[in-house]
């Protein structure tokens, strides 16, 4: 659902090599057929892009950004910095470090700052994130999670019924 015009959801990215990882906050977004809106741009090389984005989200009718972002990842920080809106970073491991470096930048937030923070590559977690902030206002949507979350408890039973066979094909290795 990929449509500005209507988008509740931004998913803003430092580069276009950030796709590959955020890919799962679009699909997840799908899911929930919630609008969304996807951009580039960086808070190193077009840092008045990302303020410009942020400080006009609100009005756009945005309710929440997620950005993902690799090496110093400031992304997130330059976007709650211009934003009231609630901003989610996705650290990204496309470092030396392996995303350390990204959930570090993220994290460490000056006060009044915040940036909520999920973990090296969670893109799909921030997504649901933002669904969660989403259905505090929307009954549907909250109904949805609950659904959603029904599923994931009914695919754990799933796996527990399925166990017996799990540890006899595990013990004949």
């Amino acid at each position: 659902m990929y449509d500005s015009e209507s988008a509740l959801v931004g998913i803003v990215m430092g580069s276009d090599s950030d796709i590959a990882f955020m890919y799962q906050a679009v699909d997840t977004l799908k899911e929930f057929g919630i609008p969304y809106e996807v951009t580039i741009c960086s808070a190193h090389r077009s840092p008045d892009r990302a303020s410009i984005y942020a400080s006009s989200a609100s009005e756009r009718g945005l309710k929440v950004i997620i950005c993902g972002a690799g090496m110093a990842a400031h992304l997130a920080g330059v976007m709650a910095a211009s934003t009231i809106l609630p901003v989610i970073a996705v650290p990204l491991s496309a470092s030396p470090l392996a995303g350390l470096d990204s959930l570090l930048s993220s994290v460490q937030m000056p006060p009044g700052v915040p940036v909520a923070t999920v973990a090296i590559n969670g893109a799909r977690n921030a997504a649901v994130l933002a669904v969660q902030i989403l259905a505090v206002a929307d009954h549907d949507l909250a109904t949805s999670l609950i659904d959603f979350k029904e599923k994931m408890a009914e695919g754990i039973d799933a796996k527990n019924r399925n166990l017996p066979s799990l540890l006899d094909a595990a013990a004949k290795k």
